[in-house]
């Protein structure tokens, strides 16, 4: 029986809808408007569109929003600077500087220069440090999406055999720490990470209740390494042609069309994690607005 296709849209939708009530009933009732400023440094095409869309959905949900463009010959400098200005800024109540950032500017000095009480993102040490030790912090905003994921899909989290595939600090190592915590509903798993220098990676794969892929690489999971019946999250956007109008032919980091065929449930690319990175993060902006005007917040329960 073909998977379950998971449709991150209408999940990001309904929270959307959820934040943008919360949105309005912060005016009404206490004055306060929750504050998003985006900082992008060059004119990388996919960072453009990424920050577009941040900004427009910000916008959409009522929030006050700053858009910070930046020129590729901007200084470390004058960005640290730029940043220590919103820090003291009340009206800011998440920063978010769109990476990759250009080569000469160091990107540790920057994502350890934003507030951490304004890391809407969850880069800084400071919320990675909580997030390890299971304290209230920021999420990241990919892995925090595909845990609301697998809730709203009613996923047996617990006792279940996860397997990540792939390692980086915005992915793989949060998801994996994150999953294996005492959390409930989505939590208390087996985890194992993967990576390029693990062997024999279809072994790990197919043990697998629970495979999340976000490894760069194109259609690299494939229908083989999967166990029947698994709930497959493919993180990966990758860029593979483009159409005779000039749009982008993207697909995810599993080869959707074999892996559906065996999997239990799906997430598709695009429409799957990608929109729930976005809704995450203006989640954690409507939070920290809360948690600055000392309001009952969901960042501090």
């Amino acid at each position: 029986m073909p998977a379950q296709i998971i449709d991150g849209r209408a999940i990001a939708k309904e929270i959307r809808e959820n934040i943008k009530r919360e949105v309005q009933e912060l005016k009404e009732k206490y004055n306060i408007v929750p504050g998003l400023v985006t900082i992008l440094v060059g004119e990388n095409p996919a960072s453009v569109s990424y920050v577009k869309g941040k900004q427009k959905t910000a916008q959409d949900l009522g929030f006050y929003s700053v858009e910070e463009w930046l020129s590729e010959n901007t200084s470390e400098e004058e960005l640290l600077k730029l940043i220590e200005k919103y820090n003291k800024d009340p009206r800011i109540h998440g920063i978010l500087v769109q990476l990759p950032l250009p080569r000469h500017i160091d990107e540790r000095k920057v994502i350890y220069a934003i507030d951490p009480k304004k890391d809407v993102d969850g880069f800084h040490p400071v919320n990675v440090g909580k997030m390890i030790r299971g304290e209230p912090c920021f999420l990241p905003c990919t892995p925090y999406g595909i845990l609301v994921i697998l809730e709203k899909i009613g996923c047996q989290v617990e006792g279940a055999e996860v397997v990540v595939v792939g390692r980086s600090n915005l992915v793989g190592k949060p998801i994996a720490n994150l999953l294996m915590q005492k959390r409930k509903p989505v939590g208390n798993a087996t985890v194992t990470i993967c990576h390029t220098g693990t062997k024999n990676l279809n072994f790990h794969t197919k043990r697998a209740d629970i495979l999340i892929v976000a490894i760069g690489k194109p259609k690299f999971i494939t229908a083989d390494m999967v166990k029947e019946g698994a709930v497959v999250i493919d993180v990966g956007i990758n860029r593979i042609g483009t159409t005779l109008e000039g749009k982008a032919i993207l697909c995810g980091d599993v080869d959707f069309e074999s892996v559906k065929e065996k999997a239990g449930a799906i997430t598709p690319v695009p429409g799957g994690v990608g929109p729930m990175t976005i809704t995450m993060l203006m989640k954690n902006t409507l939070e920290s607005a809360k948690m600055w005007n000392r309001l009952p917040n969901e960042i501090e329960k």
